[in-house]
C-alpha cells in the first residue's frame, strides 16, 4: 500500500508541484465553502460574485431578508438551504466578535480553531478545514467526495469510514507541509482519472500500489 508521501510524489509529475497558496480572507472562504456544497466550482463562484455585488459588505448581508440572499445565490443551487445558513453564520460571527475578522484562528491551537468554526451553525469538518487551509494556511485537511473516495480505494482508510471520520484519520498520517498537496493532488486525480464511475486505472500513476486497481 502506498503512503501519503508516496502518493504526493507519484502525482507530482501529473499535476505539478502543489504548494499552499492562502488568500488571507477567512470570512469569504467560509461563505464560499457553503456556496460550493453540492454544486460545481463555476456555479458557486458565480453565486459568490453575485452575492458580493448585492451585499458588498457583510453588515448589509446580515441585515438582509433571507429571500434577497436566496435570489442573489440562486445560480449556485440549493439557495433555499444555503441562504439562511449563510445569514445565520454571518450573524453568529458578528455576535461573537463584533467584527468579521477571523484572522485570530491563525494563532489558535489547531484543534481549538476547528472547534470554534464547527460551533457555527451548519459548519462541519470539511468547511472548517477549507477555511483553515485555504485562507489561513493551517494544516487542516478537507475531505471532499474525491479525497474520501480515493482514500478508501487506496486503502488509506477503512471502506466503512465516513467522510467525517476520514478528516482525523487522514490528517494524522500527514506532515503539516503535506496537507495541501495531498488534498489538491487527490482532488485533481479524482476528477481526471480515479472517477466515481469507470476509473481509468490503466492511466493511473498509482495503480501499482492501489489495492482497488483493475488493469
Amino acid at each position: 500500500m502506498l503512503t501519503p508521501t508516496e502518493i504526493i510524489d507519484l502525482l507530482r509529475p501529473e499535476y505539478g508541484d502543489l504548494s499552499g497558496r492562502c488568500h488571507d480572507d477567512p470570512m469569504s472562504e467560509l461563505v464560499m465553502t457553503i456556496l460550493s456544497q453540492n454544486t460545481s466550482d463555476t456555479n458557486s463562484g458565480r453565486a459568490f460574485s453575485r452575492l458580493l455585488v448585492r451585499f458588498p459588505i457583510w453588515e448589509t448581508l446580515m441585515a438582509a431578508d433571507p429571500t434577497a440572499i436566496e435570489e442573489a445565490i440562486r445560480m449556485g443551487g440549493l439557495a433555499g438551504v444555503k441562504a439562511p445558513r449563510i445569514k445565520a453564520i454571518v450573524e453568529e460571527v458578528w455576535n461573537r466578535l463584533g467584527s468579521f475578522d477571523l484572522s485570530f484562528l491563525r494563532e489558535m491551537p489547531l484543534e481549538e480553531a476547528k472547534a470554534w468554526l464547527r460551533s457555527l451553525p451548519g459548519v462541519g469538518p470539511k468547511t472548517a478545514a477549507c477555511v483553515l487551509l485555504f485562507a489561513l494556511g493551517r494544516p487542516a485537511l478537507p475531505v471532499d467526495t474525491h479525497v474520501h473516495r480515493l482514500a478508501k480505494r487506496l486503502g488509506l482508510i477503512s471502506p466503512r469510514a465516513s467522510a467525517e471520520e476520514a478528516h482525523e484519520l487522514l490528517e494524522a498520517t500527514l506532515q503539516p507541509d503535506e496537507v495541501y498537496p495531498f488534498h489538491m493532488s487527490l482532488v485533481k486525480h479524482g476528477r481526471r482519472i480515479c472517477k466515481a464511475q469507470r476509473p481509468l486505472c490503466a492511466q493511473c500513476a498509482l495503480s501499482h500500489g492501489c489495492p482497488s486497481a483493475v488493469l
